[in-house]
């Protein structure tokens, strides 16, 4: 038997092990998948309150510092939704004509050289659609139905990762430690060096996250407002949680914000705002992600691109926003204890 033959076979069964194991650990993740995405939704605000919560707790005491960060943040987060949405009731009635309009114009543009569209082609794409939801109205009212039941395990899910957050935020290292002190007496600094290494990676995915969102966020709205496309606010919301999900979210959030100035503004200030998703694309890609991920997060675009892709393919929108901070994680803690001695 070849030397290399054995060498390549004894990869290969130890290659398959691991699969068999991550395959086993998925698995079991998958059948409690609300319980994984709080844990995972309380270790990101635990990242955001923590430094909040250390700072207050120089003049407070540590329990009334985590309340404060927190009501503080869920104060913020209302705040925002509410401006959202008495942004879109005060723009509502100006909307509908504006996108009644607008739809006007696209079909008189669309009837005209060279797209030459018969006059009626719209009127009998409303017919058929028409025709459509009231054929599907039962399967329509269960799926709202199922919408409201989905609803109410978001909010579950989001009330399970508020109360992971505040005990994270408030003694995480004395949990962490108590974790340690359960293992073998062998594996505790190997295991100590890996999670201080996890936990400083994720924060500073989570900050410098934020920080690109953040900024995304207000180009996106400054542009916009200047541009004078109605639901500003809302749509710079819309790029800030978009701006999530690496590489892709953005152009996404940016296109339906192109769909609005289309269908208000007219399709000049779409080529414009389609100009802005080109702009902020490259901003994002080659000054924000570079200066501030760098530091946090030393990962290849194409290992970037080929996570996003293949969290959304296992796990839709939710493995595409969890994919990159997990294979960061990963490769820090391998990094960390390769450079352990004796590693």
């Amino acid at each position: 038997m070849p030397a290399l033959l054995r060498t390549a076979a004894a990869y290969a069964w130890r290659l398959i092990a691991v699969g068999v194991v991550v395959r086993v650990a998925f698995s079991v993740l998958g059948q409690f998948h609300r319980i994984a995405v709080a844990v995972f939704l309380g270790l990101v605000i635990a990242a955001v309150l923590r430094p909040v919560a250390g700072l207050l707790a120089r003049f407070l005491p540590r329990s009334l510092a985590v309340a404060v960060a927190l009501v503080g943040g869920i104060v913020v987060v209302l705040g925002a939704l509410a401006l959202m949405g008495e942004t879109v009731a005060d723009q509502r009635s100006g909307l509908e004509r504006e996108f009644v309009d607008g739809i006007d114009r696209i079909e008189r543009r669309l009837e005209e050289p060279p797209f030459r569209l018969p006059a009626d082609a719209f009127a009998d794409l409303q017919s058929r659609i028409g025709r459509l939801l009231s054929e599907h109205r039962s399967t329509l009212i269960s799926t709202a139905l199922s919408g409201a039941s989905r609803l109410l395990e978001v909010l579950t899910v989001l009330a399970l990762a508020v109360f992971c957050a505040v005990f994270f935020t408030h003694s995480g290292e004395r949990q962490w430690q108590w974790v340690c002190a359960q293992l073998p007496a062998g594996a505790r600094q190997r295991v100590t060096v890996a999670g201080r290494a996890a936990w400083r990676t994720f924060t500073g995915y989570t900050h410098g996250v934020l920080l690109v969102a953040g900024t995304n966020a207000v180009l996106v709205g400054i542009a916009l407002f200047a541009l004078g496309v109605p639901l500003a606010v809302p749509l710079a919301l819309l790029e800030f949680l978009a701006a999530f999900i690496p590489l892709i979210g953005s152009p996404i959030a940016l296109a339906v914000a192109a769909v609005v100035a289309l269908a208000t503004k007219g399709p000049l200030i779409a080529l414009v705002v389609v100009a802005l998703i080109v702009v902020i694309g490259q901003i994002e890609g080659h000054v924000l992600h570079p200066l501030v991920m760098s530091w946090a997060v030393r990962l290849h675009p194409v290992v970037v691109a080929l996570a996003v892709v293949g969290g959304a393919v296992a796990a839709g929108v939710i493995g595409a926003v969890v994919a990159v901070p997990l294979v960061a994680v990963v490769w820090s803690v391998c990094r960390a204890l390769r450079e352990q001695p004796g590693a």
